[in-house]
């Protein structure tokens, strides 16, 4: 009896610690997802939302700079996700940068070309409002490390209802100089003071109006600024060497004999020149025998 009991409580024991270390793996592997979790939307944002019935209207923009591992992959992957909220690019300015060039001969003909660069990419998206906070999320899962992440959200209600207020302001002006320019006289002075006074109202009301549609707009799309980097990328490329001009030079028995040939065309080319001259050279002969037959004697 003593050893079944014995047993019993050791098979206890045993299921105790098994389970207790179930559940300290259970609480480490819930630890680790929030971890990741948190760390996955380091960049996410939940600033000054208005809500559907409030008066408040904000700007919200957002500047983001941060390192991936693929400047190029990471593009792409984020202009899918714009475009796949309604949002679009206004910029993106990918390039790279060469930091050393160094080329290693090889070979005689071969030559090691080693370039150290890095690639980084400038862009400006505009996406919905509403849709700010999930495309941030959605960035967040490229980021490799994050320098810095700015947001911020402008409340510019105030001044688009002092644009309003303006513009009603402007309309019942016009009217006024509208029905003025009516009633007036006949002096075409008055009347054109008053043409030129109701011009400046109506360009002075279409600045506000156009001042309101460019509030409205960038309260509805949200501008994000965004700045990609990578590592340093190291390149290397073998290259055909370019050969001296002396490696091109034919051996001595070659040029001898082009020495020779060079040789016989220049005496060729003297006797077709003295050949040419031959009129000349038999008046000359012609007036030395004159001159040894008769002017000697």
């Amino acid at each position: 009896m003593k050893t079944i009991a014995k047993l019993g409580l050791t098979a206890v024991v045993i299921i105790a610690l098994l389970f207790s270390c179930k559940k300290a793996d259970y609480a480490s592997a819930e630890a680790t997802a929030d971890y990741q979790t948190t760390d996955s939307t380091a960049v996410s944002s939940s600033a000054a939302v208005e809500k559907k019935d409030s008066k408040q209207k904000f700007i919200r923009t957002a500047d983001i700079k941060f390192k991936v591992k693929n400047v190029v992959k990471s593009t792409y992957a984020i202009e899918n996700a714009v475009a796949k909220f309604g949002g679009f690019v206004t910029y993106t300015n990918l390039q790279s940068n060469i930091h050393d060039q160094i080329k290693t001969k090889i070979s005689q003909d071969s030559t090691l070309e080693t370039t150290k660069y890095s690639v980084e990419n400038n862009i400006t998206i505009r996406v919905p409002n509403t849709q700010l906070d999930t495309i941030i999320k959605s960035i967040a899962r490229q980021i490799d490390f994050l320098d810095f992440r700015i947001i911020k959200a402008d409340d510019v209600s105030l001044k688009l209802l002092a644009n309003q207020l303006s513009q009603k302001r402007s309309a019942v002006n016009e009217k006024r100089v509208e029905k003025a320019i009516d009633e007036k006289g006949k002096k075409i002075n008055d009347i054109m003071d008053a043409e030129n006074t109701l011009a400046n109202q109506k360009e002075a009301n279409d600045n506000r109006t156009i001042d309101n549609l460019s509030l409205q707009d960038q309260v509805n799309f949200s501008t994000i600024t965004l700045q990609l980097y990578q590592n340093e990328t190291i390149k290397q490329e073998i290259l055909a060497s370019e050969k001296n001009s002396d490696a091109y030079k034919p051996n001595l028995g070659i040029q001898i004999i082009d020495a020779l040939k060079n040789g016989w065309y220049i005496l060729e080319a003297v006797f077709v020149f003295f050949l040419n001259l031959w009129p000349f050279i038999l008046i000359g002969l012609g007036g030395f025998f004159l001159y040894r037959k008769y002017i000697r004697k």
